[in-house]
């Protein structure tokens, strides 16, 4: 189970172990652009190592890693690069299978208790809800970085989609009131004088 803060809106959100996404929803999902929700990712994957910077060091590789998370109820898939410290996000139709140093596929659900720290990858993996081929050892190492981070994905993204709502918010109640405008005018008399 995952909790996050939107806004001043606290919400929970729980995923049951055999939930998958409706293939209506699935339909619906596959005619929409990928660009607003891979800005979005990579938003979120940044502001992650930001706040918990040991995550790559804990990985114990430089050289470039790639990662293909394909969630196999959902019309799209997620390749995350790391390099050097910093992290890329790219969502794709499908994966290309010879770019990819290792790959993990299950529902969303399942994927989502994984990062989430809601189930036991080990449980998740002989229990077959995950797959996963390539570079084991690649696999684990990103896993126990993110074990050792305790990251709460839905919990960070929850608080990005927070200040995207804030801060526009923020900047449209500025523009709506007389402090604006009074702060211009001061301005002016004062380049006047």
């Amino acid at each position: 189970m995952a909790a996050g803060v939107c806004g001043d809106i606290m919400f929970t959100l729980s995923f049951r172990r055999d939930f998958r996404v409706p293939d209506v929803v699935s339909s619906a999902l596959r005619p929409l652009p990928l660009l607003p929700l891979e800005i979005f990712l990579q938003q979120l994957a940044s502001n992650i190592v930001t706040r918990h910077p040991d995550i790559l060091t804990r990985i114990g590789r430089t050289d470039l890693l790639r990662f293909g998370i394909d969630p196999t109820d959902v019309p799209f898939a997620i390749e995350i690069e790391l390099r050097d410290g910093v992290v890329g996000v790219h969502l794709r139709r499908e994966l290309d299978e010879q770019s990819q140093h290792a790959r993990i596929s299950g529902t969303l659900a399942a994927l989502m208790r994984l990062v989430d720290g809601e189930a036991d990858g080990d449980a998740l993996f002989f229990s077959r809800e995950i797959v996963v081929t390539g570079d084991i050892a690649a696999v684990l190492a990103l896993r126990n970085a993110v074990d050792a981070a305790e990251i709460g994905i839905l919990r960070e993204a929850a608080a990005l989609i927070g200040l995207w709502i804030s801060e526009p918010g923020r900047l449209l109640r500025g523009m709506l009131t007389d402090e604006p405008r009074r702060e211009r005018r001061a301005q002016d008399e004062r380049f006047r004088q």
